[in-house]
């Protein structure tokens, strides 16, 4: 079914309104004319009926003989005409009718409920409804020359119907209720385009639809948004911004800082400029905001802080990039030359100097040639640094790291820089680590090999450790999968792939049970 516009409801409903309030305003101003009638023909009853009763002839007629008495209703008719009065009816002191419209009630004694105070020498009105509606009548004593009360005259006039006063100001209605409509219906007409242009040209089902897609889309984000109008009152506060500042319920039009005190958002509504890329302290929460004005018009209407929790990404930047291999690395070198002195004391102390000498010479020339082989075949620092700690912390753990001295590496594809291979070689050799955790092998060995020629670059790393299952070993490049316990788990291989992918490779995995785990990872340059 087709939907109403709103230019055409709002029309309709001022054409109902000034409609229905002409109705109103019609039925009092109707009610009133009615009453003010009623007024008017109790008035004009008393005074036609003085009017009879103060005629001498009438009187006289009245107490004359039976021929003066039939006179009555000639001379009363002429009167009821010119007077235009519906009825008028003169009586005796016996109630007995001497004039009538209808002539064969004359003569007849009247048997009125309303007509005893009259013959009191009472003058009143009463309102009486007949058989042909409801009229109006007047009580006058009739006083002769001598100031006896010698009969009653009654006066009356009809009251019109309602649809006979309708009728009668058919013309007024009409015209009055056609220029109320026609200036209503302009006024309508105008206040809806205007409307209507301040609601964009947008019907409400469809402004409903926008504010629910608005919703959903903000819902749907992964950064935190938070907006407030100019009261510093929340319009938007998305499902993310909830669960990261552990706010439950419903927090919208509630005053921003009765929410979160230290969000400095109301600050962008006095400085009226944006911060991009800050980072901020919020609830304990260490997070990167961008807080901007938003203007209509060039007038600012609110503002809006797009967030990201840093506490977590830190944490995850960090063991990708080697930060903490390297400060590791540094730990495990501190230890291992530790050991080296004690060894070298021992040797000193035994009075084993040539043997002592033997030793130093021995370890020095190890570690040169590593260093040495690093520097002249791995031409990036950082990942030269990350081999050389993986190989100490090896050692420390009692796992031989070999690097294949035939490896090469002289540059990255093309969409990949350093930190991708970081992430490559951290992951792979900290799995090969955890690999030997449940392993029951005397010579725990992990190969290292780096392999590039001018169209291809081949990176292999392979252990003896425990190995994974087939069913495992479908689903290790899945986000969050792990075996592993602990935090931050089940990401640095879903990593790998999407490294990989996005230079266009190849990742191929091996693995037995309790013989080792071997990743071989091809790149087309």
């Amino acid at each position: 079914m087709q939907r109403l516009s709103i230019q055409t409801k709002i029309m309709g409903l001022i054409f109902f309104i000034v409609g229905f309030s002409l109705f109103l305003a019609g039925i009092v101003i109707i009610s009133n004319f009615i009453d003010s009638g009623e007024d008017d023909l109790k008035q004009r009853a008393l005074l036609t009926a003085r009017t009879v009763a103060e005629v001498p002839d009438i009187s006289a007629m009245i107490t004359g003989s039976t021929k003066e008495r039939s006179k009555i209703n000639d001379r009363v008719e002429t009167m009821r005409m010119i007077h235009h009065a519906d009825y008028i009816v003169v009586m005796d002191m016996n109630h007995i009718r001497l004039s009538h419209p209808v002539p064969h009630l004359i003569g007849q004694k009247s048997q009125g409920t309303d007509e005893d105070p009259a013959f009191a020498e009472l003058t009143y009105t009463t309102k009486a409804k007949g058989e042909a509606g409801t009229v109006i009548r007047g009580f006058v004593p009739i006083i002769n020359k001598e100031h006896h009360q010698v009969g009653v005259v009654l006066v009356g006039y009809m009251l019109p119907t309602f649809f006979e006063i309708i009728w009668n100001l058919r013309i007024e209605i009409l015209l009055t209720g056609a220029i109320s409509l026609l200036f209503g219906g302009w006024g309508a007409w105008l206040l809806a385009s205007r409307i209507k242009k301040e609601m964009f040209n947008l019907e409400p089902h469809e402004i409903a639809r926008l504010v629910v897609e608005r919703t959903e889309t903000f819902n749907a984000m992964h950064e935190g948004i938070i907006a407030i109008d100019t009261d510093e009152k929340i319009t938007v506060f998305n499902d993310k911004a909830k669960a990261m500042m552990g706010i439950a319920g419903e927090v919208i039009g509630k005053k921003i800082h009765e929410i979160i005190p230290d969000t400095r958002l109301p600050e962008i509504l006095q400085l009226q400029k944006p911060f991009y890329n800050r980072e901020l302290t919020v609830r304990n929460l260490n997070i990167v905001s961008n807080r901007i004005p938003i203007k209509v018009n060039e007038k600012t209407v609110g503002a809006v802080a797009i967030f990201q929790d840093r506490t977590e990404v830190k944490k995850l930047a960090e063991e990708l990039t080697g930060v903490k291999a390297f400060v590791s690395a540094l730990r495990v070198q501190n230890h291992e030359h530790m050991n080296k002195l004690h060894t070298i004391a021992g040797l000193l102390q035994l009075d084993h100097k040539n043997r002592a000498l033997e030793y130093v010479f021995q370890i020095t020339e190890e570690h040169e040639e590593l260093t040495r082989f690093l520097s002249k075949n791995i031409k990036s620092e950082s990942l030269s640094g990350l081999l050389l700690s993986k190989v100490s912390r090896g050692k420390e753990l009692g796992i031989t790291v070999h690097i294949d001295r035939h490896s090469r590496l002289e540059s990255f594809p093309p969409s990949l820089d350093v930190h991708d291979f970081v992430i490559i070689f951290g992951n792979l050799i900290e799995n090969a680590f955890d690999a030997f955790k449940d392993s029951n092998e005397i010579e725990k060995e992990i190969y290292v090999s780096i392999e590039q020629q001018k169209e291809l670059l081949s990176i292999l790393i392979e252990d003896n450790g425990s190995g994974i299952s087939k069913e495992v070993e479908t689903q290790v490049f899945q986000e969050g999968f792990t075996t592993k316990e602990g935090s931050n788990r089940g990401i640095g291989l879903f990593l790998i792939k999407e490294i990989v992918a996005k230079a266009n490779g190849t990742i191929h995995i091996e693995s037995y049970p309790e013989r080792g785990t071997s990743f071989m990872i091809t790149f087309y340059m």
